[in-house]
């Protein structure tokens, strides 16, 4: 399983949008590399687990038709199957900042900064295998998922 741009409630401090949130309600400016323009599928910890539970519902089976006297990389007697979980629907970085700066009701101060060497300026998931093999489909925004952030944040 491979995850995509997690947030919400008892995430990593060192994250973007835990950094965020206390540097906006600390009047302390945020820094954006690539000037801002990132797009990541920032995925809600709730579709996440809802993804996690369904692959772990429906385990993959080994394939039948594996030879063992003709071994092909691209196969395996194992049971296995290679699944994005992520929201399918990229969102720019200041779009997300957007969101928390409304659920918080203050502005942040921001930074543009150039693009980090070694960072990728977009990331997308392709959820569309799992949700063909197991329903899947994410359904919190990120308006909604920086707004349950932020009031489990305040608590």
């Amino acid at each position: 399983l491979r995850f995509f741009t997690v947030y919400g409630p008892w995430g990593r401090p060192d994250m973007a949008l835990f950094l965020f949130t206390k540097n906006i309600l600390a009047g302390e400016p945020i820094k954006l590399f690539n000037n801002g323009n990132h797009t990541r599928d920032f995925t809600y910890v709730d579709d996440i687990a809802e993804g996690v539970i369904r692959a772990s519902d429906n385990p993959a089976t080994g394939n039948a038709a594996w030879d063992s006297s003709r071994p092909d990389p691209a196969t395996s007697s194992a049971p296995w199957r290679i699944f994005n979980i992520g929201n399918n629907n990229p969102v720019k970085l200041t779009a997300y900042v957007e969101a928390l700066e409304n659920a918080l009701g203050r502005k942040a101060i921001v930074e543009l900064l150039p693009l980090q060497p070694g960072d990728v300026p977009d990331t997308f998931a392709d959820t569309s295998a799992l949700e063909q093999a197991v329903g899947y489909r994410p359904t919190t925004t990120v308006t909604e998922g920086v707004g349950r952030f932020v009031e489990w944040y305040k608590a």
